[in-house]
């Protein structure tokens, strides 16, 4: 690796770790998103140009960072500017930050892995070339894995950019607009004094129709998948 690659991965790891050391996640917590509720709401109303970069800039550093936190950030988003707003404000963020994320990871450590993964990289990569879109709308789609991993894995597996960028815009928007429009409705619980169980976030009732818009995303991976065995057998 040049001294140039070992720099930018220092720092990257650097900016990881001063992220946690000065409590971000914490920040990123339901009962912050409570104890800032109407400051946060009261700067989107004076200064709603200024309010909505400065919210994408963080939801891109967070994302880049792999800090964890991205469900509230998207919820604050619809606090703070309302359901469709806030929604498209948070599409953009996540999205900035995990092709900034794919971006860095395919610069500094594709090529290491690569090499050592060797013929079984070579096969992985046909395999991306060829389903890696569906595969990644698939795993958007259902916000349970991990953002940072699946940031990370096409990255440092040999995916191109452009059909990475095109799944991670796709897969997030539905799981977004919910997050968003919970948060739009929130104001009131949270003034209140009240903090929302995060398992709002994760009923059957959210995740079942996206795991079917999954299925439905995996489905041509899996018809061709299905044509070449049999052509095989």
């Amino acid at each position: 690796m040049t001294p140039a690659r070992l720099f930018l991965l220092a720092l990257l790891a650097a900016a990881i770790a001063a992220a946690f050391a000065f409590g971000v996640p914490r920040q990123l917590s339901w009962a912050a998103l409570a104890l800032h509720q109407a400051v946060l709401q009261a700067d989107a109303r004076a200064h709603p140009w200024l309010a909505a970069l400065a919210y994408i800039g963080v939801y891109a550093a967070v994302v880049a960072l792999s800090v964890p936190g991205g469900g509230v950030l998207t919820v604050a988003g619809g606090l703070m500017f309302g359901p469709w707003r806030g929604a498209a404000l948070a599409v953009v963020g996540a999205s900035l930050g995990a092709i900034l994320l794919f971006l860095l990871a395919r610069t500094l450590l594709a090529a290491p892995l690569q090499r050592r993964l060797g013929r079984f990289a070579e096969r992985l990569r046909e395999g991306l070339a060829r389903d890696g879109f569906n595969y990644l709308l698939a795993l958007r789609l259902v916000p349970v894995v991990p953002f940072w991993l699946v940031n990370l894995a096409p990255a440092l597996l040999g995916m191109k950019l452009l059909p990475y960028a095109a799944a991670t815009v796709l897969g997030i928007i539905p799981a977004t607009v919910v997050f968003a429009g919970i948060g739009a409705g929130l104001s009131d619980v949270l003034a209140s004094g009240h903090t929302p169980n995060p398992g709002i976030l994760l009923t059957p009732r959210l995740l079942l129709p996206l795991l079917g818009l999954a299925l439905l995303a995996l489905l041509p991976a899996l018809w061709r998948h299905r044509r070449a065995f049999l052509a095989g057998g």
